[in-house]
């Protein structure tokens, strides 16, 4: 009975291992990288004269992306997404809200705690893929290129002062958001790099100076692939 029922087991896993080597050997559409979270550091460019940064300038995201190759081998094509992203910038740049103007003036970094740029946006990119996979590789090399736009529904300037703190919803932040990306990497770890063509904030000035304020987007960070 023993040998019966042992020889019925090994029949059945040679039966599922057969089927799991055809599944794979006929498995010749399969898709890739499909969902992405990342997360990184945010340099600002061009600042205004005696603007810093501080703290830890961060961006998180997430989303979908659509695989879409482009020839037998399925390792280079297209890839098209939505996803969502929220991003800090932390400067000694302050803002304040007048009536429906926004002022910004640069101060000492004594003289406040912490002033803070957050915004959180909805992202559509694409991508031009190459990557070394196969069928059943599920460990290899890719370099991902292509542009993002980005449409920033909600975005706030806050300030931390000893006294407390104050913020308001920042209508000076460009709403349309865009630049050139870059993920190049291997199996989980993957290196990501974001370069925005247009500016931060939209004809904003420094008071009293009257220097625009051309502040642009350098972001370094990593982002993983499932499925």
């Amino acid at each position: 009975m023993r040998k019966l029922l042992l020889l019925s087991m090994l029949g059945c896993f040679s039966v599922s291992a057969v089927f799991a080597q055809t599944d794979q050997a006929v498995d010749d559409r399969y898709l890739e990288d499909q969902f992405y979270i990342g997360m990184g550091f945010n340099f600002l460019l061009e600042r205004p004269d005696g603007a810093v940064q501080r703290s830890l300038s961060y961006n998180l995201q997430g989303g979908f992306i659509k695989d879409i190759p482009l020839n037998v081998r399925r390792n280079f094509g297209l890839g098209l997404g939505l996803g969502y992203a929220t991003n800090s910038y932390y400067t000694n740049i302050r803002a304040d809200e007048a009536g429906e103007a926004i002022t910004y003036e640069v101060v000492g970094t004594d003289a406040i705690v912490r002033s803070k740029l957050e915004t959180h946006a909805l992202e559509l990119p694409l991508e031009l893929r190459w990557r070394t996979s196969t069928p059943s590789e599920f460990k290899f090399w890719r370099i991902y290129a292509g542009a993002k736009l980005g449409y920033v529904f909600s975005g706030r300037s806050r300030l931390v002062l000893d006294e407390g703190t104050e913020g308001f919803a920042n209508s000076d932040i460009q709403k349309w958001q865009y630049g050139l990306t870059l993920n190049f990497g291997y199996n989980t770890w993957n290196i990501h790099a974001y370069y925005a063509l247009n500016p931060l904030l939209e004809n904003a000035q420094i008071i009293g100076s009257g220097e625009s304020i051309d502040m642009r987007v350098l972001r370094i960070g990593v982002i993983f692939y499932i499925l």
